[in-house]
């Protein structure tokens, strides 16, 4: 007898996905299931992946919203954002440092209101949120 489906979990943090949503992004935001967490697009790019985790100690230290960018916009993003840092599931594993994520932290004091702030800047165009991710690049 097969296993029965598993009900599909719905995205953490769903405020962000609200702000995206109410906003002229509206129709370009697409969210995907990604590695037990949901990914968030506009248009091409990945910006966010939002993950909320429980299922051993060092998987929770990541638990947040993983924010996509390219290398030469990441002093500028953490000077305005300090609570972002390295995702540590990540940087164990690069041999070259920055991996092209950063996480903001769901254990931080000022978590939504930070998240809120990211969604603003993704809302007017900052270019230096989200990349175009290898996979994407290579269907094309």
């Amino acid at each position: 007898m097969p296993k029965p489906a598993r009900p599909k979990k719905s995205p953490a943090f769903s405020f962000v996905l609200d702000e995206l949503e109410d906003s002229p992004l509206a129709g370009r935001v697409r969210i995907r299931p990604m590695f037990g967490s949901h990914a968030v697009y506009v248009d091409e790019k990945i910006v966010f992946i939002l993950r909320q985790r429980n299922n051993s100690p060092k998987t929770v230290r990541d638990n947040g919203i993983w924010v996509a960018m390219l290398p030469e916009f990441t002093d500028s993003i953490r000077a305005e954002f300090p609570a972002l840092r390295p995702i540590e599931l990540f940087t164990a594993r690069s041999k070259t440092g920055f991996t092209g994520w950063l996480n903001l932290p769901v254990t931080d004091d000022s978590f939504e209101e930070s998240a809120l702030a990211l969604c603003r800047l993704l809302i007017r165009g900052d270019k230096r949120l989200g990349k175009i991710s290898k996979s994407t690049s290579l269907r094309k």
